[in-house]
């Protein structure tokens, strides 16, 4: 069930070692994908954090956080020590430099993490062959660049990049040819295999003047609405922004899921190994290691620590049910294992906390809302329930900005409406303004969004030539 792709001597004694661990693992009840490991130099690993995935296509944002990562490594300030690709057999990557005592927990922490994936509901339609995809998406956009020009396809690809988080990530519409098949139409484009298109005219949307509104309903998929109706887009540009969206889609259940996904694999990397029988030199480092990885942080939430203590407490507080509990939620006691993975299958950060982040367990991790006043930073709000809400709002959409289409012909002019909804956080004025020229750069028409500035709504407009505010 797995492999290492690297054949000395220190390397196969750590493959003796990922036998009993995953060994281990299946006795205490996880249920990971097949899983091969590879030994790779820190180039190698920066390189794949850089990218996000391997043989992905290039871009220089992906050379800069190459180099940003690499430099903090260089100079000691931090360090990957494994990497792991969710797809079936997941692959995972192993920091050349670290000590096999770090390997050993860095492969109980994978497989783990691998158990999530299998497992968690909201990787349930995810692209399992995504490393050959990226592949495939990569030499597409190098074909496209020997036919229109680098600098064409990098331009274009800047504009596409400045909005891939505007996916929606909760419910995917259906592919381009599935709706066409419902409908008998055919295929169109060679490309259609990989759009996954939505906010098409449905044939019950509303009329205004006589004329259908598109999106019938506000569209939070905005890459997917510029595939299907930017109209002077040419085939390979559509392309490219299905490429960015398909990769993007794949990466959200990881954003949704990371305080529960690291806190399940740093729950497990700890009760694994403290099963195995470690050399005892092993023991000290293994304390230090695990401690400080899951340590936690004043001025934010570490989801290694956030997720893996929440688990325990939900662990304990089922095992051993209050009186309250057990009349309220019918528990038994010793129901806490069976609890963890429910948990682990059925819900996202943003369930988790909703529902687990008690009174009790805010107080015991010592949560609070701190805020910079009279120059200096201060713990503004303790209230248990203010400060669940607080996290729970911040997940929601992981701190990008909630924007929908509203209108893809604005005034009957095919003008591009766009609304944030503002919810306490407005949007760093330059950069929407910038944002609003790449979004021009694909629409090829007037792009408009409304927000609040200063408290106050605006409307925010690039024409090709300026940039325009109006006050709503």
């Amino acid at each position: 069930m797995m492999q290492v792709m690297k054949r000395e001597p220190h390397v196969v004694q750590l493959e003796s070692w990922i036998r009993r661990i995953w060994d281990k693992a299946v006795e205490l009840g996880l249920d990971p994908y097949p899983t091969h490991f590879e030994i790779v130099p820190a180039t190698i690993m920066y390189e794949f954090g850089s990218y996000g995935l391997p043989g992905r296509f290039s871009h220089w944002t992906h050379g800069r956080a190459y180099h940003q990562m690499k430099t903090m490594y260089d100079y000691g300030l931090s360090k990957i020590y494994e990497l792991v690709i969710n797809t079936n057999p997941c692959y995972a990557f192993l920091m050349e430099a670290n000590t096999p005592l770090e390997n050993k927990l860095v492969v109980a922490h994978v497989l783990a993490h691998c158990d999530f994936f299998h497992h968690n509901a909201y990787f349930r339609g995810t692209n399992r062959q995504m490393l050959e995809t990226a592949s495939v998406n990569a030499e597409r956009i190098r074909r496209y660049e020997f036919d229109h020009g680098t600098t064409e396809v990098e331009r274009f690809l800047d504009a596409v990049l400045s909005i891939e988080e505007h996916v929606d990530p909760v419910e995917l519409p259906p592919r381009r040819e599935e709706s066409d098949k419902r409908k008998g139409v055919p295929r169109s484009t060679p490309y259609d295999d990989i759009f996954s298109l939505g906010g098409g005219v449905k044939d019950n949307a509303p009329v205004e003047r006589g004329r259908r509104k598109i999106p019938a309903e506000p569209q939070r998929d905005l890459l997917g609405f510029l595939i299907e109706h930017a109209a002077e887009l040419e085939d390979w540009q559509r392309d490219i922004i299905a490429i960015v969206r398909q990769e993007r889609l794949y990466f959200v259940p990881q954003m949704r899921t990371k305080i529960l996904n690291e806190g399940w694999a740093s729950l497990w990397h700890s009760r694994i190994l403290r099963e195995l029988d470690l050399p005892s030199d092993e023991y000290t480092e293994f304390a230090r290691l695990h401690s400080s990885v899951a340590a936690p942080s004043r001025r934010s939430l570490n989801p290694y620590y956030v997720g893996m203590k929440m688990l325990e407490l939900v662990e304990q507080r089922w095992d051993a049910p209050v009186l309250e509990d057990r009349e309220r939620l019918g528990l038994k006691g010793g129901e806490g294992r069976a609890k963890l993975f429910d948990i682990r299958e059925l819900e996202s950060d943003l369930s988790f906390m909703r529902t687990y982040l008690t009174r009790d367990v805010v107080e015991e991790l010592d949560l609070y809302i701190y805020e910079y006043e009279g120059g200096e930073w201060k713990i503004v709000e303790k209230n248990w329930e203010k400060v669940r809400d607080q996290i729970v709002r911040s997940l929601t959409s992981y701190g990008i900005p909630y924007i929908t289409v509203e209108d893809g012909d604005y005034k009957r002019n095919r003008e591009l409406r766009l609304k944030h909804h503002f919810e306490g956080d407005e949007l760093d004025a330059r950069y929407a303004e910038k944002t609003l020229h790449y979004v021009h750069q694909i629409w090829r028409r007037t792009v408009h969004l409304e927000t609040v500035v200063d408290d106050k709504p605006v409307l925010l407009s690039y024409d090709g030539m300026r940039n325009i505010k109006a006050a709503l």
